[in-house]
């Protein structure tokens, strides 16, 4: 029992938090996709990263960097390549030595307003996977 009482002790000491260089590839990630700049968003982006977009006319799990960038550029024809306005609610974090995962609830505006909760994982600072959740719902409050 003493064991599992300082392993769960050692555990708790080495939890990290996700620095602000993380929060910042999140916030700037959330910021290409309103801008529609697909190079931006893409940067992050682990080869193998893969995208659940749950809901609406791009439905699908898309697997790696070339299926990704395609979707990203279906979203952007969505709206004629124009940028779309914002708005991105207070963004939450959970994160180990392991990574960090960013949730937020945001809405993007344009031809056709999204309202969308998304799920952020990172590894070793990098984009592994994304979830694009279609939330009509959503109260996205700055």
């Amino acid at each position: 029992m003493k064991f599992i009482l300082s392993l769960l002790c050692c555990m708790a000491a080495v939890s990290a938090t996700a620095g602000p260089l993380d929060e910042k590839k999140a916030e700037a990630h959330l910021q290409a996709i309103a801008a529609g700049d697909t190079d931006a968003i893409m940067r992050d982006y682990t080869e193998d990263a893969y995208l659940d977009w749950v809901g609406g006319p791009l439905d699908g799990r898309y697997r790696g960097k070339e299926a990704i960038r395609e979707v990203w550029k279906k979203f952007a024809a969505l709206n004629a390549g124009q940028p779309r306005t914002s708005r991105i609610a207070k963004m939450t974090q959970q994160a180990n030595p392991k990574g960090a995962t960013f949730t937020v609830a945001a809405e993007y505006s344009g031809k056709t307003q999204v309202k969308v909760w998304h799920v952020l994982v990172y590894r070793d600072g990098e984009l592994s996977t994304e979830v694009w959740q279609i939330a009509p719902g959503a109260k996205v409050e700055e």
